[in-house]
């Protein structure tokens, strides 16, 4: 065991770093899904043909096609066009591109979940469909649709891994060279769970956090003020005795 905890010392700056490069592809690819969701997720609700049947082709073609595809396709024939990015770059795109198409779904599914009473109450106030959409139908979709974002989120995490089959050295590429000077128990059993444990549930508490606001900005949750608050003092009967 000893051996095994100065090997881990050893690869810990190293390790560092690969966590590093799994958190910026858990971000950056949440933010470049949560994007095209809510894009083809609005386009996928909209009562038009020419914006929802493009959306659902798209939609399904990326939740149709396996996420390794979609990457080795970026990064090794797109070169072959004259396309060439960054291995970061074509990872951020890829778990985009997949995870967004998943999280289309939820955005439209959320959005058709709002009341017909909040629908049509928009169209008696006569607004605009970028007003109706802004104002009143897409916060209480948010609320909604927050829940089944995070399950994709911490889904879009653990995609990370297959990043190294692109030249990116993240935290399960030196979870691998750990394995080598060590078991894969110990690199995988006990480092790697841990490590993606504490990560998922980082993001557990924060997606948790963002529904509350969101709840507590449509008047569905306790607000702190509320909470913090001293109960009303019973009030006794003016003119007699108690």
């Amino acid at each position: 065991m000893d051996q095994k905890l100065a090997a881990l010392g050893e690869a810990l700056p190293r390790l560092l770093d690969g966590l590093w490069v799994t958190v910026e592809l858990t971000v950056l690819g949440g933010l470049a899904a949560f994007v095209l969701s809510v894009i083809l997720g609005l386009a996928a609700a909209h009562p038009s043909r020419w914006a929802r049947i493009p959306a659902r082709i798209v939609i399904e073609f990326f939740r149709g096609t396996s996420l390794v595809v979609q990457l080795f396709w970026l990064f090794f024939v797109l070169p072959l066009l004259g396309i060439n990015m960054h291995p970061l770059v074509v990872g951020v795109l890829a778990l985009g591109l997949n995870y967004g198409a998943y999280g289309a779904e939820v955005v439209r599914g959320s959005i058709n979940s709002v009341p017909t009473g909040q629908w049509e109450a928009t169209t008696a106030l006569s607004l605009g469909p970028v007003q109706r959409m802004y104002r009143i139908i897409f916060p209480q979709a948010w609320a909604l649709m927050i829940p089944s974002l995070s399950n994709l989120l911490i889904h879009l995490m653990k995609g990370t891994a297959i990043v190294s089959f692109i030249t990116i050295a993240d935290f399960t590429y030196h979870l691998d060279q750990l394995k080598r000077v060590t078991d894969t128990i110990f690199a995988y059993g006990v480092v790697g769970l841990f490590s993606y444990f504490i990560i998922a549930l980082i993001l557990t508490f924060l997606m948790n956090a963002l529904e509350n606001r969101a709840k507590r900005k449509l008047g569905q949750g306790i607000t702190l003020r509320k909470v913090l608050s001293p109960a009303p003092m019973p009030t006794t009967p003016t003119g007699g005795a108690a």
